[in-house]
C-alpha cells in the first residue's frame, strides 16, 4: 500500500517531479557515458601498449637494460626461448636483438632503438604487423629490408623503397654501417613509439653487429590468457634465476595504472553528479514536506504512525531518484552500444593525442560491474536524500500540523 501510495503522491506535482527526474536522467546519461568513454579509452591504450609494444614477459640479461650494450646478451637465446614456448600458458615466444644506434637518410638522421626480430616468431607474441599501413611486413625486399613508423619516415623525409643507413658499434666496438631498404610503415597512433623503433630482420641484424650465432639481446612471451600474467612469471623467473624476467606491469608500469585511473575518475565523476543531484534531490523533497504539513498532520492523527510516515516520504524521494536515474543509465548505455562499433571519432585532436600514444578514434567499453556499482550509487543517493526532508516531517505535532494554511 505505501508504496504505491508514494507513487501516486509524486506525480501530484507532474511539472515539478518531471524537471528532477530530467535533472537525474541528464546527470546519470553524463555518468555513465563519460564512464563508458573512459573505460574504453583506456583500455585501448592499455591493449596497444601490451599487444603491439612490449607483449606480455621480456627475458633479458641482468645488465642489459641499464645501457642497452650490445655485448650484455643471452648466449643460448634462441635455444631458450624454443624451450620456453613448450609451456601450455605461452602463446608464442620471439627472441630478439635490439641496438641503440643511429639511422640516416638522404636528408637527415636521429637516434633510434633497432630490433632484430623473425618475422613469423614476432606476430605470435606483437600485433606490429596488423599497423603497416604501406608497403609490407618483410615481404617485398629480400636484402636487407627495415619496417619503419610513420612519424619516423616523415622525420627522415623518406618513403617506400627509400634506403637509410644504420650505424652502430659492433660487439667487438668497431663502427659500423649497414644500409636497408624501406619494406614497411607502420601507424600504431602512437608518435613516440613510431619515431623510436625500426624493425629488421633477426639475421641481418646480427651479421652487421658480429654477434654469436643463437644470441638474443631480449625474449619476448606472450600468453593465451592475461590472466595467468603473475603466476608465469614467476615461474619463469624460478626456472630461469640468472636472468631478469619482467611482465609488462613492471616494464610500463604506466599502462597498468591506466585502468586504475580511468575507474578512479569513473566513479569520483559520477559521485560528483550524484552529489550536486543529491543536493536538489533534498531540496525538492523539503519543499513537498513544507506544502504538506496539513496532510501529514492529519494523517498522524487517523492513526497512521510515525515510521509509515516515514517510510512513505523516503519511498518517494527513492522512487524519484530511481526513475530518472533508471532512465539515466538506459540511455547512457544505450548512447554507448550504439557507438561500440564505429567508435567517436576525436581525429580533429589527431596530433595531440598520438603524440601520448592515445588513438583518435575511441570504442566505448560496457562492463557490467561498473554498470551495477553505478545503480548502488544512485539508489545510495535516493536512500541518503530521502532521511532529513522524512526526519523533518515526523517532528511535526499532528494538532498543530491540521492547524496549518
Amino acid at each position: 500500500m505505501i508504496p504505491s501510495v508514494a507513487w501516486r503522491n509524486i506525480w501530484r506535482n507532474p511539472l515539478r517531479s518531471g524537471i528532477i527526474i530530467t535533472a537525474i536522467a541528464i546527470g546519470m546519461f553524463a555518468g555513465v557515458f563519460s564512464a563508458t568513454f573512459m573505460k574504453g579509452w583506456m583500455a585501448q591504450r592499455l591493449e596497444a601498449g601490451v599487444e603491439t609494444e612490449t607483449s606480455h614477459i621480456q627475458i633479458h640479461d641482468p645488465d642489459f637494460r641499464e645501457n642497452y650494450d650490445i655485448r650484455q646478451f643471452i648466449t643460448n637465446g634462441y635455444e631458450l626461448a624454443e624451450q620456453i614456448d613448450t609451456n601450455p600458458a605461452i602463446n608464442g615466444v620471439s627472441p630478439r636483438v635490439t641496438i641503440q644506434s643511429m639511422i640516416a637518410s638522404a636528408e637527415t638522421g636521429t637516434g633510434v632503438k633497432i630490433m632484430g626480430i623473425i618475422p613469423e616468431k614476432e606476430k605470435q607474441v606483437t600485433s606490429l604487423s596488423e599497423y603497416v599501413t604501406e608497403g609490407d611486413y618483410f615481404e617485398s625486399i629480400s636484402r636487407n629490408p627495415i619496417v619503419i613508423g610513420k612519424k619516423l619516415a616523415e622525420k627522415l623525409k623518406i618513403r617506400l623503397k627509400s634506403k637509410v643507413v644504420i650505424t652502430l658499434q659492433d660487439a667487438d666496438g668497431h663502427l659500423t654501417g649497414g644500409a636497408f631498404r624501406v619494406c614497411g610503415i607502420f601507424n600504431t597512433a602512437n608518435s613516440m613509439y613510431e619515431a623510436s623503433n625500426v624493425f629488421v630482420r633477426y639475421e641481418d641484424l646480427a651479421r652487421l653487429g658480429m654477434l654469436p650465432e643463437g644470441v638474443a639481446h631480449e625474449i619476448i612471451v606472450h600468453l593465451h590468457d592475461q590472466n595467468e600474467l603473475e603466476a608465469t612469471t614467476l615461474e619463469l623467473r624460478d626456472q630461469h634465476s640468472s636472468l631478469e624476467v619482467l611482465n609488462w606491469k613492471e616494464i610500463t608500469p604506466e599502462l597498468g595504472y591506466l585502468n586504475e585511473i580511468g575507474n578512479l575518475y569513473t566513479y569520483i565523476f559520477v559521485i560528483i553528479i550524484l552529489l550536486s543531484l543529491g543536493f536538489g534531490i533534498v531540496n525538492t523533497m523539503l519543499m513537498v514536506v513544507m506544502e504538506r504539513v496539513r496532510e501529514i498532520g492529519m494523517l498522524m492523527a487517523i492513526g497512521m504512525g510515525k515510521l509509515r510516515v516515514f517510510l512513505m516520504l523516503m519511498l518517494e524521494t527513492i522512487l524519484l531518484t530511481l526513475t530518472g536515474g533508471t532512465i539515466g543509465i538506459a540511455l547512457g548505455l544505450g548512447a554507448s552500444l550504439a557507438l561500440k562499433q564505429n567508435g567517436i571519432n576525436l581525429s580533429n585532436w589527431a596530433q595531440g593525442l598520438e603524440d601520448f600514444g592515445y588513438s583518435p578514434i575511441v570504442y566505448p567499453v560496457v562492463e557490467v560491474e561498473m554498470v551495477v556499482v553505478i545503480i548502488l550509487l544512485v539508489m545510495l543517493t535516493g536512500i541518503f536524500a530521502s532521511v532529513y526532508p522524512a526526519r523533518k516531517a515526523l517532528k511535526y505535532n499532528p494538532a498543530e500540523a491540521i492547524r496549518t494554511e
